[in-house]
């Protein structure tokens, strides 16, 4: 399956010329392993795979006691995988190198001595274990790899036509009509439904069940635990706690998660090294409040409140329904958009997907007040493309029903006139615009 991670391969390759390794960071089964061994069989004349997951100890001895000597270090390395190198024309991939810390340290030498290119593959790069005692070598570039985003769900479907299409209408601010509407709804819902999940979507294109569908992605989610038990080294129920409640946090008006779910009385503090370890996995991004509305969102970034989002959609569905739903019915529902419960939280994650995979940070905006023209929510806020002197924040409702009220948005382009650049509603509809709102199509989220 085609990934816009590749021409960033492809682009690091021509670039650097061996000067620098390249990290390819993500969840677990997001695709890292894959596009490298993609990337390098078709890019370089031969390639050596590492996987530290299972590897022989002959292998880690040659980290442990022949890095002094790189010409014997590579000669037994040929030796022991039977893998002819070329000198610039071979690639040696480190796969979930955050089990062997020691190989990530020795890329600063490997780079240094300059024969081979060097890709590493990991998830939870930053926790202490994975890198205590080593020094983060600079020879590295770091590439982040999401769920697959809409237009490569698109790709992967044989559609490879239409998203360019919309961005063309996005840029004109131009409706799609209502036939092309309908077909970008319809397929933008069942990537809602699947997520971005490669092995998910790979059984949807085989089979178009979304029964086989739903099975993959419940395997997915009991890796993910499993994985808190062996990882989260002294956290596991916390983290495990908290990743529970992701759906039922959501399910709220506010969508805010709350502390006090997990236990009355916990306190934030304590739950630090859990938070942190949920999101450095990448299986949730978090949405922070900012305390204010202009270009230092960053800045002014409230750390104790905060929205728990899903990384992929299609696993939040799985999480947030029991094997026990009629499955059927459910995907009916969202397929036609008539789920009465639950669509709301479920759209909004996946534009904190969409948003996610663009590069955006995802924050948020809420005043609590007396004053009811001070009181407010908005769903996200990101930054317009040049920053200048004013008008650099462009609020962004989500609205998954009709005849919904942009009260909040309302009040946040009067009181922040000064700050807000083009306020947008994401909705069911095509695109229109009303009172300076800008009326975006979910399709169109892509494009912001």
């Amino acid at each position: 399956m085609k990934r816009k991670i590749y021409n960033k391969l492809l682009e690091w390759k021509n670039q650097w010329e061996g000067k620098s390794a390249i990290l390819i960071d993500g969840a677990r089964r997001v695709g890292k392993s894959y596009i490298a061994l993609e990337f390098a069989r078709n890019e370089y004349k031969s390639h050596l795979l590492i996987d530290f997951n299972n590897t022989s100890p002959q292998i880690l001895e040659l980290f442990e006691n022949n890095l002094n000597d790189l010409d014997v270090f590579f000669r037994n390395l040929r030796l022991l995988t039977g893998v002819k190198l070329y000198p610039r024309e071979s690639v040696i991939i480190f796969d979930e190198v955050q089990q062997y810390p020691k190989a990530r340290a020795a890329i600063k030498y490997l780079v240094s001595d300059g024969r081979y290119d060097y890709i590493e593959t990991g998830s939870l790069m930053s926790i202490n274990r994975n890198v205590k005692d080593i020094v983060i070598p600079s020879e590295e570039e770091h590439l982040d790899l999401n769920p697959m985003d809409f237009e490569e769900f698109l790709w992967a479907l044989g559609e490879v036509e239409i998203m360019s299409y919309i961005t063309e209408c996005y840029d004109a601010q131009r409706p799609l009509g209502n036939a092309l509407h309908r077909k970008a709804m319809d397929l933008f819902r069942q990537y809602m439904i699947v997520g971005g999940m490669p092995q998910a979507i790979k059984e949807y294109v085989a089979s178009r069940d979304f029964s086989r569908v739903d099975h993959i992605k419940r395997n997915i989610l009991k890796l993910y635990r499993s994985d808190i038990s062996k990882y989260a080294y002294g956290e596991e129920q916390k983290v495990t706690r908290i990743f529970d409640l992701i759906p039922a946090s959501l399910q709220r008006h506010e969508r805010r998660f709350r502390i006090s779910d997990i236990k009355p009385g916990a306190r934030t503090r304590d739950y630090l090294k859990s938070m942190f370890w949920l999101e450095e996995s990448r299986v949730a991004n978090f949405c922070y409040a900012t305390t204010a509305p202009n270009v230092g969102l960053g800045m002014n970034r409230d750390e104790f409140k905060y929205k728990i989002y899903m990384a992929d959609t299609g696993l939040l569905i799985s999480q947030a329904f029991s094997e026990r739903v009629e499955l059927d019915e459910l995907y009916r529902k969202l397929i036609t958009g008539k789920l009465e419960v639950n669509r709301g939280m479920i759209v909004e994650n996946l534009i904190a997907q969409i948003l996610k995979a663009s590069g955006k940070e995802l924050y948020f905006y809420s005043k609590s007040s007396r004053e009811a023209e001070d009181r407010m929510e908005i769903d996200f806020l990101i930054r317009k493309s040049t920053v200048t002197s004013r008008h650099n924040i462009c609020p962004i409702e989500v609205k998954s029903s009709k005849g919904h009220k942009l009260t909040s948005l309302n009040k946040c382009i009067k009181k922040f006139s000064n700050q807000i650049s083009t306020p947008y509603v994401l909705h069911d509809g095509d695109v229109k615009i009303e009172n300076g709102i800008v009326f975006l199509p979910l399709y169109m989220a892509p494009c912001l």
